[in-house]
């Protein structure tokens, strides 16, 4: 029979550090338990026991430390983001019927030694699991430790009996105390013997067999005299750190194997607490789904069919909409729900024209499935996803079955359509009122909902492309990429795999000794950055760079984009507006958002792409919007001023931090002044500053403070805003969007100075983003009006794309700018300067 205990403070601060941040929408911190339990869920799996507990630590000083005032005296507190966490650990673990053991005045340790002395007494063998050396000092016959190492949410772990321990330490187990008698330890603050490290502690055991053999053989020739100074001075030392390294498997405990033997869970609280965790993926893992059906149940109407009116009843203003992955429709209201097969689909078609008011799910989705089943669109008044995205961005996804788990603890499968289709009718009105709370109903309303039909309309209208200048530019990037690779073969003296980094990385540092700039684990790093600093070094360097940007162009571009056009000749992109933190749409298959504009080449991907004939690209640009939501929030009045005026800003920018005339500013200041403004803008450090304009971190210091100095609003700005994400937990754009930053309140420098650059953007980069969500509604809504042929088809972060028949592209430009600069009323004007022509790179 084995036992499987796990050092419960060890494990949970594992599992905090190696899983990121994770939060549920009242922004308990979540992230350690998760770990945990996947933890538990990895090492159950590997050592198959017949009886799982785990042992705490309890608050307050034990016998160790009573002995000695200055152990662990050096230790920082539990985090308030991991302190918690713990309560709550402690429940799941009560809801698993899985025993927790935990003494006054007695450590962890002490506790987990014991409950291996009773297995081993009782004839069971108990495996620990720990990420702390200290236990292996407890193996034995009956007692293996499994060591556990997490990062990056992934858990792997070394298992070691006496033999293994034997193989990496030349000792046996117990002598673990006398080697952390000699070199001490600096977490727990166990003093030990100053100057002796592990290294001359561990051949002194292998040598003398244990600390008295140590110092029975002070005399010992092999001893150094300084060795042996050392050793006569700390003697007390040495043998109180024994004392405080022995772990004392006597804690008094109420233990026996039997209490700890699995039994099952108590799946109504389990499920509870994964619902209020948020962890709904663990509700399926753990087999919780159907806990709360006496809660919740789906109606026995799910099995009925539409009646043959395919009429709603009058007293029902409302209905949902769900479409299965399998194609099957159903629809939901307050007598029932009914479903129809993709091959009864069309029965549906009168049922959508009724004019009442639809609830949906991903409504851009929708309307695509509409579409393909040959379905009428509705009329549509609610879209659960979307709702969900807004109320709290930073989730990876918003499936029914999630949002059903935690908005009204019922348990649905994505894959059924009735189900899901009534989740949808119960969670509309609950995310509606959630939106009203957080004062983001009209964000939703106006902005967000409404942009869903035009996505939809720009995704199904595509892009035309220009397929036989694709090929032509394909074929160019291939002739040029086979001469780069015979220059680098010829530096090299000898053909190798360029994509090798290994291969690359021997030629680079080995064969041509150039200096390394930075090595990793599995050798030299190649990567863009080291390419940089070393393209001065050789001229094989260059040489790369040209190779690795043209097979990029080559790969991404030329064939990806050929790949991807359509029937219709014109590639038709995916808007994602349930992704980004900040509200920001971004483009997949394939990624329009990303065409390069920085090289020659990479610019020319616009020439191929093309309007309809007879008609012309339309491409209207803001100017600088993301600064002048910085001078609206900030109310800078210089930054006011500046825009207000018609001013160049980093002109002026440059003028004010280089203390010179705005008509004496070179172009190297305005260029370092563009940097600053906009480096600012996301929170950009000394540092990056300097590695970006390629100055000392002084001068770039300099110029972060005089930048303040001059914009004062902007200083105020940077300072207040962060304290008030870091009050509220969240901070929020001109329109309401919030961005949850829970990580402001991280004991982790790293991690808080890096909320702290996401409090100082998302206000700027999320307004920007909101301003061009409501330029596109009205610029659609206007062409509809105006002029229905032409059609809104490409949107690039602050950039409109129009397609329009050629005779009217005056108009259209006309009516587009406006449109973009009317949309909202700034403190300061906003721009946007519209041009046109037959192809993109032309309009552009």
């Amino acid at each position: 029979m084995k036992l499987l205990i796990l050092d419960g403070n060890s494990v949970i601060n594992r599992a905090f550090y190696g899983v990121k941040p994770l939060t549920n929408r009242e922004g308990l911190y979540t992230n350690a338990i998760y770990g945990f339990l996947n933890i538990l869920e990895k090492v159950e799996r590997e050592e198959m026991p017949e009886a799982v507990c785990v042992a705490f630590d309890l608050h307050g000083p034990t016998f160790r430390h009573q002995r000695y005032d200055g152990y662990k005296a050096t230790r920082h507190g539990m985090p308030e983001e991991l302190a918690q966490q713990m309560p709550v650990m402690k429940q799941v673990l009560a809801a698993m019927n899985i025993p927790i053991y935990q003494c006054q005045g007695w450590e962890a340790d002490d506790v987990i030694g014991t409950v291996g002395k009773i297995c081993g007494n009782n004839d069971w063998d108990c495996v620990v699991v720990t990420g702390d050396r200290d236990s292996l000092q407890l193996i034995d016959d009956h007692v293996q430790i499994k060591l556990v190492v997490t990062k990056g949410g992934q858990t792997t772990s070394t298992l070691y009996d006496r033999d293994k321990f034997v193989e990496e330490y030349g000792f046996e187990p117990k002598k673990l105390i006398d080697l952390k008698s000699l070199m001490g330890d600096s977490s727990d603050n166990i003093p030990g013997v100053a100057g002796v490290g592990p290294k001359t502690a561990t051949e002194l055991l292998q040598k003398f067999g244990s600390l008295d053999g140590v110092y029975a053989n002070l005399e010992d020739a092999s001893i150094r005299p300084k060795l042996r100074e050392k050793l006569e001075k700390d003697r007390d030392n040495a043998y109180l750190s024994y004392e405080l390294a022995t772990i004392i498997p006597e804690a008094p405990i109420d233990f026996s194997p039997m209490d700890a033997v699995i039994r099952p869970y108590n799946r109504q609280e389990l499920y509870k607490l994964f619902v209020k965790l948020e962890f709904v993926r663990l509700i399926d893992k753990y087999g919780l789904t159907g806990c709360n059906q006496e809660e919740a149940q789906v109606t026995e109407e799910v099995a009925k069919c539409l009646p043959e009116t395919h009429e709603l009843p009058e007293s029902c203003p409302r209905f949902s909409l769900y479409i299965a992955p399998d194609g099957s429709l159903a629809t939901a209201w307050e007598a029932g729900v009914c479903t129809v097969t993709p091959m009864e689909a069309p029965q549906f078609a009168d049922f959508l024209r009724q004019g009442k008011e639809i609830l949906c799910h991903d409504l851009k989705s929708v309307l695509h499935r509409l579409d393909g089943l040959g379905l009428p669109q509705g009329t549509f008044a609610f879209d659960t996803a979307l709702a969900a995205y807004d109320l709290n961005p930073s989730q990876s996804e918003y499936p029914v079955s999630k949002l059903a788990t935690n908005f009204l603890g019922m348990d649905v499968s994505d894959e059924n359509a009735a189900a899901c289709a009534q989740a949808i009718y119960f969670l509309a009105p609950i995310l509606e009122k959630e939106l009203e709370k957080q004062d983001m109903l009209s964000l939703y309303r106006d902005m967000e909902f409404p942009l869903c039909t035009v996505l939809y309309n720009m995704e199904k209208t595509g892009v035309a492309i220009d397929r036989e200048q694709l090929e032509q530019f394909g074929t160019m990037l291939a002739e040029r990429i086979s001469q780069c690779e015979e220059t680098i073969f010829a530096y090299a003296e000898e053909p190798f795999n360029i994509n090798s980094t290994k291969q690359l990385g021997e030629v680079l540092f080995d064969r041509l000794g150039l200096p390394p700039v930075k090595k990793t684990k599995t050798g030299y790093s190649t990567n863009a950055e080291v390419l940089e600093k070393l393209k001065h070094k050789h001229p094989i360097i260059p040489a790369i760079m040209d190779y690795r940007m043209l097979t990029k162009l080559k790969s991404t571009y030329a064939d990806g984009l050929m790949k991807v056009i359509g029937e219709d000749g014109r590639i038709h992109t995916t808007f994602q507006n349930l992704v980004t933190a900040t509200g920001r749409l971004s483009s997949t298959e394939p990624n329009l958002q990303n065409i390069p504009v920085r090289t020659d080449l990479g610019a020319e991907i616009r020439k191929m792409f093309i309007p309809r004939e007879g008609c012309v690209l339309v491409d209207a640009d803001y100017s600088q919007i993301e600064l002048r939501v910085l001078a609206h929030i900030a109310q800078d009045e210089r930054m006011e001023k500046a825009f207000r005026e018609g001013m160049d800003i980093h002109t002026v920018t440059a003028s004010q931090v280089f203390s010179v005339p705005p008509e004496e500013v070179t172009s190297l200041q305005r260029r370092h002044a563009k940097a600053v403004n906009f480096g600012i803008v996301y929170g950009i450090s000394e540092f990056s500053l300097a590695e970006d304009i390629g100055v000392s971190r002084y001068e770039a210091r300099a110029y972060i403070d005089s930048y303040l100095t001059n914009y004062s609003g902007v200083r105020t700005y940077m300072h207040q805003v962060v304290e008030d994400a870091r009050e509220k937990g969240y901070t929020t754009t001109l329109y309401g969007r919030r961005r949850y930053i829970p990580e402001l309140k991280s004991t982790n420098f790293n991690v808080r100075q890096g909320a702290e650059r996401i409090a100082l953007n998302t206000p700027i980069q999320g307004s920007a983003a909101d301003l061009i969500k409501l330029a596109m509604i009205h610029v659609a809504q206007a062409l509809q009006e105006q002029y229905p042929e032409a059609k809104l088809i490409l949107q690039v972060h602050d950039e409109l794309i129009v397609e329009c028949p050629q005779n009217i592209a005056q108009e259209v430009a006309q009516l587009v700018g406006s449109q973009m600069e009317q949309v909202a009323q700034l403190r300061v004007p906003l721009l946007a300067e519209a041009k046109w022509g037959k192809s993109w790179f032309e309009a552009k």
